[in-house]
């Protein structure tokens, strides 16, 4: 068999585990089908590959997706490819609503999004070398020696990376997620009437020991994302809540209760709380403004 038929065979039958990698080290289906097809570009270029001298045809291409995508993970910032592209979680907007009695399907789907966006803060939070190294471990088994290989560190460094990765990822455990509208919208609440008045004993009591506050400014605001962790750090940034002229309309994000920031009138921001254990864990602040109004609008 031709090297070139033989190796494109192996990469369609590989292709559903390599777009799974992509995907959990990417975040998005877009990125991790752009990420298959450079990879795949870049290996079936004439003489870019000798497949006498691979020994493992999987892990190869495990590496070479997974450099790929390391190579998109530290582009992002620097080079967003249009306003309307979004790198972020797929949000959910709904209008505030009370608790449901009888646990159903739509409670389940409900639970399901509310870890992606949980899951979804807390890779943002990590660098490009302590997610990949969590994901390939983590997720498909890879062996440190081969992900310090890629990431051009020692074993003991990549075990770190990933070790660090895992902490934060564990720190919010999806079974203690609040799950009850009422109690969510509590904490929510109190939050912002702890920030409006200054409270910081109470500000710091509403934290959860691990929280992460992620600001995503997006394709159209890329030097506006941030991650903020530690209780002190985000009682500092929650100061920016207390704005006078500053409205907050409840509604929830993808099962968890949030708020449109509204100045002047016009949307700013949306911001969504993740809840566990009576304290917020997680705060999302979506800043980017094509994605805050297409969310708003449809809320009517």
């Amino acid at each position: 068999m031709d090297p070139v038929e033989q190796l494109s065979r192996h990469f369609e039958d590989s292709r559903q585990r390599l777009t799974s990698l992509a995907h959990r080290i990417l975040g998005n289906s877009a990125d991790a089908e752009d990420a298959l097809q450079d990879a795949w570009v870049r290996l079936s270029r004439p003489g870019a590959t000798d497949l006498s001298a691979v020994a493992n045809l999987d892990g190869w291409l495990t590496t070479v997706v997974s450099r790929t995508c390391l190579n998109k993970l530290r582009a992002r910032a620097a080079r967003p490819e249009s306003p309307t592209d979004s790198n972020g979680p797929a949000l959910h907007v709904r209008p505030d609503h009370e608790p449901v009695h009888e646990p159903g399907p739509e409670d389940r789907a409900l639970l399901t999004e509310q870890v992606t966006l949980a899951l979804h803060v807390v890779l943002e939070s990590l660098t490009p070398p302590e997610r990949l190294a969590f994901v390939l471990h983590d997720s498909f088994g890879t062996p440190f020696s081969e992900i310090a290989a890629i990431l051009g560190k020692s074993t003991e460094a990549t075990r770190k990376l990933a070790s660090r990765a895992r902490q934060r990822v564990h720190a919010v455990d999806p079974t203690e997620i609040e799950t009850d509208p009422a109690r969510q919208r509590g904490v929510v609440d109190a939050f912002f009437s702890a920030s409006r008045d200054g409270d910081l004993d109470t500000l710091l009591g509403l934290l959860h020991p691990e929280i992460t506050f992620h600001a995503d400014g997006g394709a159209t605001r890329p030097a506006a994302t941030a991650t903020i962790r530690g209780p002190e750090n985000v009682t500092r940034r929650a100061a920016a809540f207390a704005v006078p002229e500053a409205t907050f309309r409840p509604v929830t994000v993808n099962g968890n209760a949030a708020v449109v920031v509204h100045t002047d009138d016009r949307p700013v921001s949306v911001m969504a709380f993740v809840v566990s254990g009576g304290r917020i864990v997680q705060i999302y602040s979506l800043l980017d403004q094509p994605r805050i109004d297409q969310l708003v609008n449809s809320l009517g």
